[in-house]
């Protein structure tokens, strides 16, 4: 993503997310230079390990940090999916790089399918994704992505069993806000992940992720930890992984159990309810 051009901060009834409100709210909302300077900090670790960074269109005045949400890319497909409308500018900044790609490749979601990008991620063959039945999905504006959406990829992925999650939301508590999956669940490259428990509305689809991983392999994180994005970790390498220099008990965790923390400064664009996930959208999966 970039945060050239991000605008000015949002009007309390402007934002689309609970944790940015509570931050336009409180004065605390995050300046410019300031998600700059982070967002080109996480830029220069990808590229000390080889990632060949891409940088979308700058649209003036408009957020284009969590590029995350516009496609996701699975098997050798790119798809573009339906976001709110509130964002809904965002993929024109990246024409350029879907242009690159032969266009037998790239998808586009049906009408009255919604998923956002967070809330789709490969687990080996599985295809797991955040979700929101009704009447969730037309009750809250953080809900993003619904059963429609689930089911488009069920019928373009045949081959993958995709596991569907209900998440937690609310429009005006971020502690309580599941925005997507990737803000409480991660895979990790050496077999483990992070998971916040409640932030998943049926214990089922918690103890199935813990079948899946072993408890043993789980990293658990508790509510405020959640809510300071301490899921939404990058993988870089199977036993790489960028993570926000204050995620101290998580840091140490992921340490002990074999990883490299590549540590960056990242708390002001996690004022938005979104961390370093969140800012990348993978082009090419191995």
């Amino acid at each position: 993503g970039t945060a050239k051009s991000v605008g000015e901060p949002p009007l309390a009834k402007e934002t689309y997310d609970p944790k940015s409100h509570e931050h336009v709210v409180n004065g605390t909302y995050p300046e410019e230079d300031d998600l700059i300077e982070e967002l080109e900090g996480f830029a220069s670790v990808l590229k000390r390990y080889g990632v060949e960074v891409l940088r979308p269109k700058v649209l003036e005045d408009y957020n284009q940090i969590f590029t995350r949400d516009i496609a996701f890319t699975l098997d050798n497909r790119i798809v573009i999916t339906n976001m709110i409308k509130e964002r809904s500018r965002e993929i024109d900044a990246i024409q350029d790089v879907i242009s690159k790609v032969e266009p037998e490749n790239v998808m586009r979601m049906k009408r009255g399918c919604r998923l956002e990008g967070g809330d789709i991620i490969p687990v080996g063959d599985q295809v797991f994704i955040g979700y929101s039945e009704s009447p969730d999905f037309d009750r809250y504006m953080v809900a993003r992505t619904n059963l429609q959406g689930v089911h488009f990829v069920e019928e373009h992925f045949p081959h993958r069993k995709v596991r569907a999650f209900e998440l937690r939301k609310s429009d005006t508590n971020a502690r309580e806000n599941a925005l997507h999956l990737d803000c409480c669940f991660q895979p990790l490259g050496l077999g483990h992940c992070i998971i916040h428990r409640e932030g998943f509305k049926k214990i089922a689809d918690v103890e199935y992720i813990e079948s899946v991983f072993g408890k043993e392999n789980c990293i658990y994180i508790d509510q405020q930890e959640m809510y300071d994005m301490g899921a939404n970790v990058f993988s870089i390498a199977p036993n790489v992984v960028v993570s926000e220099r204050g995620f101290t008990r998580i840091n140490q965790e992921l340490r002990d159990r074999g990883y490299t923390v590549e540590e960056i400064k990242y708390s002001e664009c996690a004022k938005m309810e979104g961390l370093l996930r969140c800012s990348t959208l993978p082009i090419i999966r191995a």
